[in-house]
């Protein structure tokens, strides 16, 4: 009878202290809100890692993949795109899946976790002067833009967006 009491004593206060490791879990973690499909957050990769597989990217290249980073820019229109900064300085521009979804016009130097698919492209004077007139650059600026550019870029199926 003593060893069922003890069994019964040392199981309950299992139970407890696994209860107790659970409750300390959930409360340590990050709340985001998603745009688009669904994102997995298992093998995301940060910023810097992001960056290394940019450097190996050729022009037609493709690469699926998530990754997280802060949100340098948005379209100040209507959200239907965003530049999130890398580790080097350097920005990659994300656009959305068929244009099914946009972001808040308000989460600059927010963290954001995003799946989807980047490359490496050349973009033109012309939609660079686009891009410039989207975030709210002066009319000087916009006409400061003479030469296409390589471009980091990225098109998002979703977005998880840290509250």
């Amino acid at each position: 009878m003593k060893k069922i009491r003890l069994l019964l004593l040392l199981s309950s206060l299992m139970i407890s202290f696994s209860g107790f490791s659970q409750e300390k879990e959930t409360a340590v973690e990050e709340v985001y809100f998603s745009v688009g499909e669904e994102v997995e957050t298992i093998n995301v990769l940060s910023a810097q890692r992001m960056q290394e597989r940019y450097n190996s990217l050729k022009p037609g290249d493709t690469l699926n993949v998530t990754f997280k980073g802060n949100v340098a820019s948005v379209c100040k229109k209507k959200g239907c795109w965003m530049k999130v900064a890398l580790e080097d300085e350097r920005e990659v521009m994300v656009k959305f899946k068929d244009y099914a979804f946009f972001v808040p016009k308000d989460i600059e130097n927010r963290e954001v976790i995003m799946e989807g698919k980047a490359y490496v492209t050349e973009m033109s004077v012309e939609d660079r002067r686009h891009y410039a007139e989207d975030a709210g650059k002066s009319p000087a600026e916009v006409k400061a833009i003479t030469s296409p550019e390589i471009t980091l870029s990225f098109v998002a199926n979703g977005v998880k967006i840290k509250e």
